[in-house]
């Protein structure tokens, strides 16, 4: 073809679609997509709109850009070295995470494409480089947003989620996930708590006041008689809740039929003498069905709360318990393996996808999280967005009632309201069982601190007519916890 040829090539026809073609003075051809041409009144019209070649992409205009009620958006920090094309990766992970794998397939079509790829939605470096990068730059950081079509994992549950938006890709160093954010048509299969925190006011008939916990300690090696006891102990002095460390659930030496039986009698003793209810939350953590097998035991035997540890027995496993119809208590999740999932600053998840939003929507009623003034190591802007993601509204799914602990002690009870508000459920182990004056009055001391704070008095002050508080701030004062052998 020579450059007088004529620039556009038609075939005759009514209505027909076919690949045009552009020759340029360079005699340089240039394929176009299909496009759907009528021929009417000896006029050609095009009947296609012009964006409909970007449907099949793995990309959209931001949030604007895709119909938000049919995808789930996920938010990733990536670190990536500084000659890298993000734009290429990021549209990389979005096909491998939806349609397809390095290299295009044929059953990989326009029209799977269109229904079925995930989208990047936005590349968004920090800082924003817009006309040269400095020499001194070896790596930039970005936001991006993916958006994964809700058909492809609808029903699904947890794992299909996460092996969605944080599968394959998570062993790629540099990639972490630090958001999700749902529609109603998948959120919508998940029912959340049971109780939640106006469930659990309601059940303990405390409609204000922080709530106070208690883990058994020693953690596991002991029998059931013993924790019938510090149960009994814990709970005469003032904890609205007493749980099973995560360490022993249906031990040899301590059985969850015997423990069960020994401490419930222990908590109705416990609670007729104190005149407030008590909930001994049993740890039922195991391999399945069995797991699922000694929640129904409890029940039957009188349990009125259960523990799962919920990221080593699996999201779902806590699912399943929480939506059952028969189990009518409030369930405790723990946050033990959390590290595996979050610790690494360019790897995994965030702790507020791990310790809130996502045990939430599984049905925790409780979940425990680390404290920044503890022996945990969090920080504190983390800690803030963990509260928030368990309290915050979240469409129909009820607020989950966060559970800060870590080697809590009295002295730090004003702090942690001051922090996190009255809507927590403080979490004191040692602090409670390491009381010189043993584990009632190390109860004591607390509610004595949580009295003080509701009454607007400093807990210093409030421990000089309180001899338990008192003790307790001699011992451990009320800066952070050192660890003692």
């Amino acid at each position: 073809m020579r450059a007088n040829t004529p620039a556009i090539l038609l075939i005759h026809s009514t209505f027909f679609s076919l690949n045009y073609y552009i020759l340029n003075s360079n005699d340089k051809i240039f394929e176009l997509n299909i496009i759907t041409l009528s021929y009417q009144n000896k006029k050609i019209k095009s009947k296609m709109n012009s964006t409909d070649k970007y449907l099949d992409l793995p990309e959209a205009l931001g949030l604007d850009g895709i119909d938000l009620e049919k995808y789930v958006i996920a938010s990733y920090i990536i670190k990536r070295p500084k000659g890298q094309n993000i734009n290429y990766l990021s549209r990389f992970v979005a096909i491998e995470q939806s349609t397809g794998t390095w290299v295009r397939v044929p059953a990989e079509t326009a029209d799977v494409r269109k229904n079925h790829v995930a989208r990047v939605l936005g590349v968004y470096e920090l800082p924003m480089y817009e006309y040269y990068i400095p020499k001194d730059v070896k790596e930039r950081r970005y936001f991006v947003q993916i958006a994964f079509p809700v058909v492809n994992i609808k029903n699904n549950g947890i794992p299909m989620l996460l092996t969605s938006v944080i599968g394959n890709i998570s062993i790629t160093h540099g990639l972490k996930l630090v958001d999700l954010a749902f529609p109603k048509a998948y959120l919508e299969d998940f029912k959340g708590p049971k109780f939640g925190i106006d469930g659990l006011r309601t059940l303990l008939k405390v409609p204000e006041r922080p709530l106070l916990n208690n883990m058994v300690k020693p953690c596991t090696g002991h029998t059931c008689e013993v924790a019938a006891d510090l149960v009994y102990k814990a709970a005469v002095g003032g904890c609205d809740v007493v749980k099973d460390d995560e360490l022993i659930s249906n031990a040899s030496f301590n059985t969850l039929e015997d423990r069960i039986v020994a401490v419930m009698e222990s908590v109705d003793r416990a609670d007729s003498e104190k005149g407030e209810k008590t909930l001994y939350s049993i740890n039922i953590t195991s391999k399945f069905p069995e797991m699922f097998e000694y929640a129904d035991k409890m029940i039957e035997l009188g349990a009125n709360a259960l523990m799962v540890n919920y990221l080593t027995a699996g999201f779902e496993a806590l699912r399943q318990i929480a939506e059952d119809p028969s189990i009518k208590v409030p369930i405790l999740g723990h946050m033990d393996f959390g590290g595996a999932y979050f610790g690494g600053i360019n790897t995994g998840m965030t702790s507020m996808l791990t310790f809130a939003k996502l045990p939430r929507m599984c049905g925790a009623d409780i979940v425990v999280i680390p404290a920044p003034y503890g022996k945990a190591e969090i920080l504190e802007e983390r800690y803030e967005q963990n509260l928030k993601a368990l309290r915050f509204p979240f469409q129909h799914i009820k607020p989950t009632l966060p559970m800060p602990s870590g080697g809590i002690t009295p002295g730090m009870v004003e702090k942690c309201v001051k922090e996190a508000g009255k809507d927590i459920l403080i979490g004191s182990g040692g602090g409670i069982h390491s009381h010189p004056d043993g584990p009632i009055n190390g109860a004591k001391a607390f509610r004595q601190a949580i009295d003080a704070v509701m009454q607007g008095l400093k807990v210093k002050e409030y421990a000089k007519e309180h001899n338990e508080l008192g003790v307790a701030l001699g011992v451990w004062g009320s800066g952070k916890t050192k660890l003692i052998e």
